[in-house]
């Protein structure tokens, strides 16, 4: 017990180490590019930090971006132990938070609590059938998941357009949303006057949950051995395709509830293309923490802070906010590297992965 802590506590600082290197490489590079075609790096910072940290609502901006990267994050983490690697968290959260407004709209004048919970547990839901149907046809039909979720992605956003531009068109509105939900069943704000609510908590609670989960219970290391030798699963009596579809339709359910939580938590209603692009950016939030529960608490924070630190940077240094896109995108290059590295090296030297 006292090695095996030690173990986890060794692979815990490396890939720290790992994810602060690429971090300081990534702004080291970013800088000399900002450098090149003529503007202030330092200035470039500053405002981003300003923009990010430097006042009660940029703290919660911050935050309030990262809500959406953490469910995202943690729901390709989730698929990736059991060996699915999930690209169609951009659908599933679309769904999730079409499948929340219908509850929240359906039931005007209900009980709170009884609406909020029941929105919830729709956008879980929903979410989580979409994972289902990914995990479905990758063990049962032996299709690859990403082409089978890239097409999910496109059929479910363009579904969600289509009703809120034609049955759930609030009353006349020019633009693709649905009608407000009531305001007793939005979540309530950390903050007054900002957008950030209680599905930060949520949030938290959950990424602790899925860590204690894949190191307590009995399930949790089933997903974790199918993910990483099925081979090896099905020789110890689990039931492989069962357990991975299980998994997926969990992971389907914690993105679906990264759009619940944009419709109570932010906007009040269903809004055409209202994600930037959370179900992608969940990955590279995930693969930054090495698909660590724990660690995506801390680099969905990070992304946040730069999602919401790049408009003070564009206006204050002049540099486009595709800069932070640049940014991110170096991080996980380098975060990456070291992995890949790693992993080949151990199937080309017959290791096994203690992690």
């Amino acid at each position: 017990m006292k090695n095996r802590t030690k173990t986890m506590l060794g692979n815990l600082l490396l890939n720290t180490g790992y994810t602060l290197i690429a971090i300081v490489v990534s702004l080291l590079i970013s800088a000399i590019i900002m450098l090149l075609v003529g503007y202030n790096p330092l200035l470039a910072y500053k405002s981003m930090l300003d923009g990010a940290f430097g006042t009660r609502d940029a703290l919660a901006a911050s935050l309030s971006k990262s809500i959406p990267l953490m469910f995202c994050g943690l729901s390709f983490a989730f698929a990736q132990r059991s060996g699915v690697f999930n690209i169609g968290g951009e659908g599933q959260l679309y769904i999730g938070a079409l499948a929340s407004t219908v509850v929240a709209l359906a039931l005007p004048g209900s009980p709170p609590f009884l609406v909020v919970t029941l929105a919830i547990l729709a956008g879980f839901v929903a979410g989580g059938l979409m994972g289902i149907i990914l995990g479905f046809s990758k063990a049962k039909l032996g299709l690859s998941e990403v082409v089978v979720a890239i097409m999910m992605n496109y059929i479910i956003q363009l579904f969600t357009s289509w009703v809120v531009s034609e049955p759930l068109l609030a009353a006349g509105s020019s633009n693709p949303q649905s009608e407000h939900i009531e305001s007793q069943f939005m979540l309530r704000l950390l903050i007054p006057r900002t957008q950030l609510s209680w599905a930060l908590l949520l949030g938290l609670v959950l990424c602790v949950i899925v860590f204690l989960f894949f190191r307590q219970t009995r399930f949790g290391f089933d997903i974790r051995v199918v993910g990483e030798n099925p081979d090896a699963a099905l020789a110890s009596g689990v039931k492989v395709g069962t357990t991975m579809i299980i998994a997926m339709g969990i992971a389907g359910g914690l993105a679906g509830l990264a759009g619940t939580t944009e419709v109570l938590g932010k906007y009040g209603r269903f809004i055409d293309g209202f994600s930037t692009g959370f179900g992608f950016t969940g990955i590279a939030v995930s693969v930054l923490a090495n698909n660590h529960p724990l660690g995506i608490i801390f680099t969905s924070i990070l992304f946040g802070a730069m999602e919401a630190g790049a408009m003070k940077m564009s206006y204050q240094a002049g540099i486009s906010t595709n800069m932070v896109g640049v940014i991110q995108g170096l991080v996980i290059v380098f975060v990456a590297t070291p992995l890949l590295t790693q992993r080949l090296f151990k199937k080309r030297t017959g290791g096994l992965n203690h992690e």
